[in-house]
This record gives structure tokens, sequence and C-alpha cells, in this order.
């Protein structure tokens, strides 16, 4: 099965590319399904799931997309470009390790859905989720990648060259994706009318009040 393989390529290194695509595409679209239930699961309620379950992976494939052009170059520019294929397979077993671990995470979120109805306070939990993956997803990547930095320490930097770009790439694509979670009393919608927008000043101010309960 594409999960075993995964686990056992982000423990032993190897792994298909297909067996990260799968685990992606089915364990981003479980996840989806439990954080668009937010609002109920009636039968208005449904198209909500569904979008979301298809946000989820492509949240996770648009963000590593976006983010590999400018690896590419860096690694070229670096004199990497002959180690690339396998920081290309390294990256790709880490996305397949995202859509594991959100999809183990899943029924968290759905616990979380039966004991709060505080919207923003659930939009700020399905976010740890996704940081709980992507932490978790990128100790694998550093195990894969421990191999490149025997070989060329130049590797190290590319590694943490990576893991800011995703993050960067990814808080703006989650922040334009939205809605994820289907704010209550609003129809589904697959976007937002207010889709653009810099996610690092607006994000924080929905931490906050969700912290403060407002």
């Amino acid at each position: 099965m594409p999960i075993a393989r995964i686990l056992q390529a982000a423990d032993r290194g190897g792994g298909r590319f297909r067996d990260a695509l799968a685990a992606v595409v089915w364990g981003g679209a479980l996840y989806g399904l439990i954080m668009g239930s937010f609002a109920g699961l009636t039968l208005e309620r449904w198209p909500q799931l569904a979008f979301s379950a298809l946000k989820v992976p492509l949240l996770i494939f648009a963000t590593m997309l976006l983010a590999l052009p400018s690896f590419f170059v860096l690694n070229t520019l670096d004199g990497l470009r002959a180690d690339f294929k396998e920081a290309m397979r390294a990256v790709a077993i880490t996305q397949g390790t995202v859509g594991i671990v959100l999809a183990a995470l899943a029924p968290y979120t759905a616990l979380w859905y039966f004991t709060s109805g505080n919207y923003p306070a659930a939009t700020t939990f399905n976010g740890v989720m996704f940081a709980i993956a992507s932490v978790a997803a990128q100790r694998v990547l550093r195990r894969r990648y421990q191999p490149l930095i025997a070989k060329n320490s130049r590797h190290r930097l590319l590694l943490w060259t990576w893991m800011v770009l995703y993050v960067f790439v990814g808080i703006q694509m989650g922040w334009t994706l939205r809605p994820f979670v289907g704010e209550p009393g609003t129809p589904p919608t697959f976007f937002r009318k207010d889709t653009f927008g810099n996610a690092y000043l607006i994000v924080p101010e929905i931490v906050w009040r969700a912290v403060n309960g407002r």
C-alpha cells in the first residue's frame, strides 16, 4: 500500500513519486472532508466538504510546485544540479508524509468540532494541525537529506532554503485558497470574494481574535 511504502521510504530512503502523489491525494482529501464539516453535515453544506477535500491536496501540490522553480535555480547555481533528482525525491516523499500525518490528525479535528462551535478557534486549530503535519514532514526531509549532505555539505543550506520557501509559499497559498473550514451561515463557495490579500498581515490578526475569543 502507498502508506506503508511512504513510511518505509521516510525511514529507509528510496520511494516512488507516484506513492507520494497518492498519499497527498487521499490523505489531503480525507483531512479536507473533516475540515469542511465544521458548519454541519446538512445537505446544503455537503459542497463545502467536497471543496475542502479538493483544496487540501491542491494546497500541498500548489505550494510545492510554486516553490520548486526557485529551488531548482538555487541548486543549479550552487553546483548541485546533478543531485536534484534525489532532492526532488526527498521533497516528494515529504509531501506524501504531510498527507499521511494530516489523515492521522483528522480524528482530533472532528473531536474539536464536536466540542467547540467557535469558528475563529476552529480555523486556528486547523492551522495548528497543518503546522504539526509540516513539522513532522520536515523531520523526514532532514533525514532524507542526510546522504546528500554527507555527499556535499552545500546541501545543508539548500535544505533550509527549501523549508523557508515552502513555509512562505504555503501560508500565502492557504490564505488564497480559503475557505477550507466553511463559516456557519454563509453559502459554501470554492473561493471567497476577497480571495487576494497579504496573509502575513491578516493571519496574525485572526489568530489574535481566536485567542481572545472574539
